[in-house]
């Protein structure tokens, strides 16, 4: 099972995509600019390479995190220690990818699998932090709306790209 790094990449890219999308006035981001507290100017003052640089590295690590929550075959390597064992691993884990190497290894699996993740652990975390910065409920929903969206692209790319 190779490492996908393309899909890995444009997982991570699709998290700008989205955030275009999902930030824009016409769609979240002129409640999420109320909600957080900001004005377009303070928005505009911004460090945009530091800003969009940092994004694209924590959109990175999440998709390198991703193959781990929605490839059910990431188990079946970590249960016999991780890529550097595959040449010494007994013949029944060549046995068992032999027989469900692409099992559930689609588009929509991918999907199903990001959404779950996104649903218990974007919205948990996000949800706690507001509660205790004293952000709104509609905060929370957008904020954690975006990364469940985001987290079910990138399962779904991560997921469906053999």
């Amino acid at each position: 099972m190779p490492f996908n790094f393309l899909a890995i990449l444009v997982a991570a890219l699709s998290s700008f995509v989205v955030g275009f999308v999902w930030y824009n006035p016409k769609v979240f981001g002129t409640i999420w600019m109320k909600e957080s507290g900001l004005t377009q100017e303070q928005c505009e003052k911004g460090n945009m390479l530091k800003i969009f640089g940092l994004t694209f590295v924590y959109s990175l690590m999440l998709a390198f995190l991703m193959p781990t929550l929605v490839i059910h075959q990431m188990g079946t390597l970590g249960m016999i220690g991780g890529p550097d064992f595959i040449a010494t691993a007994k013949p029944s884990y060549s046995a068992f990818l032999s027989d469900y190497g692409d099992a559930f290894r689609t588009f929509k699996h991918g999907a199903l699998h990001g959404f779950m993740s996104g649903i218990f652990l974007a919205l948990p975390i996000i949800s706690i932090n507001g509660l205790f910065e004293q952000k709104s409920w509609k905060y929370m929903a957008i904020q954690a709306g975006y990364w469940t969206v985001i987290m079910t692209i990138m399962g779904a790319i991560i997921c469906g790209w053999k």
